[in-house]
C-alpha cells in the first residue's frame, strides 16, 4: 500500500473516530499529545453548558470559568499522555458559579497509533451525584432504622415491666393456687423472645402482622401444646401491616389469650381447636382467639386471672373492647375498635 493510500485511509479513521465521540450519548473528551482539546461529544456541551468554540483547541483548565482548573486532574492526565500512569475513577467536585456543585468521576487512557506523533488521550466524565446522594440517603434511613429498632427494644422492656407490675398486683389478691409458679414451657411471658426476633426484623417501625402473628402462635404451639393431633392452632390473619409499638400490645394479648385457652379450655385429654384472627376495615379493626373447648366457667366458679389486668390494660391502649361470648361450645374472647370520628394512633393497626 503507498503513502498515499495509507494517508487517506489514516484520515479516514479519524474523521470516524472524530465523528463516534461527537455523537455519542457520554460526555466524552479526545485530547492531543500536548493536552488541548480536539472534539468533544454533544452530550458534554450540553451536560456542562458549553460551546465547542469555548472547548476546542483549549486545554481542561481553561475551560468554562475555570472549574476544570484542577491541578491533580491535570498532573494525572500528563502522566497518562507520558504513558506513566491512567486517570481511573477519579472523582472531583466541579463548581459551576452559583449551581449546586457535582460530584464526577473522570477516567482517561492512552490511545495508541501506528503514527508515534498522533497520540491521542480519550477522556470520559460521569456525573454520579444522584448516585452519591441516593447512598447517602440510604445510609441515612439505615442509620434511622438502627435508632428506631433501640427505640422499640426499649418500648418492648418497658412493656415487660408493666406486665410484671400487673403480675405483681394480681398476685396479691387471688388464693395461694393460684399464684404459684408455672410449671416449664407455661410462663405466659416466654414468648416475647420471638416477638422481639420479629421486631428486630421489621421494616422500619412496621410489622407483617400474619407473619408476625404466624410465628408468634408457632412458639406458643411447640412450647405449650405436647399432642399436635390433640389440640391444634390455627392463624387466620389479614394483610395488615401496622406500628412496631402497636405489634408489641397485640403480641402480648394473643399470648395470654392463647395460654388461658390451652390451660382452661381442655381439661384432662381432650382435644380441639384454637383460632386467633384479625381483620381490618379503614380505621375499624377486630381481633379474636376462639376455642372449642368446655366453654365458660360458671358464674359462682369463675375466678379473675391473673392475665385480665394484662388484657385489660393492654386494650385499653389501643383503644379496644374487650367482649367474652359463650360459643356453645368454647369460648370467643374479641377485641374490637370501632374508630368513627376518631383517628388517633391508637384508633388504627396501620402506621
Amino acid at each position: 500500500m503507498d503513502d498515499s493510500i495509507k494517508s487517506a485511509t489514516a484520515e479516514m479513521a479519524v474523521d470516524l473516530a472524530l465523528a463516534v465521540i461527537s455523537s455519542s450519548d457520554s460526555p466524552l473528551l479526545l485530547l492531543n499529545d500536548r493536552l488541548q482539546i480536539i472534539a468533544a461529544s454533544r452530550s458534554f456541551y450540553r451536560a456542562y453548558a458549553l460551546k465547542p468554540a469555548t472547548v476546542v483547541g483549549h486545554t481542561m483548565a481553561e475551560l468554562g470559568a475555570g472549574e476544570w482548573d484542577i491541578p491533580q486532574l491535570a498532573s494525572l492526565l500528563k502522566a497518562t499522555a507520558s504513558g506513566f500512569a491512567e486517570v481511573e475513577a477519579f472523582e472531583i467536585n466541579l463548581q459551576r458559579g452559583d449551581r449546586s456543585p457535582r460530584r464526577l468521576i473522570v477516567n482517561a487512557q492512552k490511545l495508541e497509533y501506528e503514527n508515534e506523533g498522533a497520540m491521542r488521550i480519550l477522556l470520559s466524565v460521569l456525573d454520579v451525584t444522584e448516585a452519591r446522594r441516593s447512598e447517602r440517603q440510604k445510609n441515612e434511613l439505615l442509620r434511622e432504622k438502627a435508632i428506631l429498632l433501640h427505640d422499640v427494644q426499649n418500648r418492648v422492656a418497658n412493656s415487660l415491666q408493666i406486665i410484671a407490675s400487673i403480675l405483681m398486683q394480681s398476685a396479691r389478691k387471688v388464693q395461694a393456687d393460684e399464684t404459684r409458679a408455672p410449671s416449664e414451657g407455661e410462663h405466659p411471658l416466654e414468648p416475647i423472645a420471638t416477638l422481639q426476633q420479629q421486631l428486630a426484623t421489621s421494616q422500619i417501625g412496621e410489622v407483617a402482622l400474619r407473619s408476625y402473628l404466624t410465628t408468634l402462635c408457632g412458639g406458643l404451639e411447640a412450647s405449650m401444646i405436647h399432642d399436635r393431633d390433640l389440640i391444634v392452632l390455627d392463624v387466620d390473619i389479614d394483610d395488615s401491616v401496622v406500628d412496631a409499638d402497636w405489634s408489641i400490645s397485640i403480641g402480648l394479648i394473643v399470648t395470654e389469650l392463647v395460654i388461658n385457652a390451652l390451660k382452661h379450655g381442655y381439661p384432662g385429654q381432650s382435644g380441639g381447636k384454637i383460632t386467633v384472627s384479625f381483620s381490618k376495615t379503614g380505621w375499624d379493626w377486630t381481633l379474636a382467639v376462639a376455642d372449642d373447648g368446655i366453654g365458660m366457667p360458671k358464674a359462682e366458679d369463675a375466678k379473675a386471672g391473673l392475665g385480665t389486668g394484662i388484657i385489660e390494660a393492654l386494650a385499653g391502649q389501643l383503644g379496644a373492647e374487650v367482649s367474652v361470648t359463650d360459643a356453645r361450645p368454647g369460648t370467643i374472647v374479641t377485641l374490637s375498635h370501632v374508630a368513627g370520628e376518631d383517628t388517633s394512633e391508637t384508633a388504627q393497626p396501620d402506621p
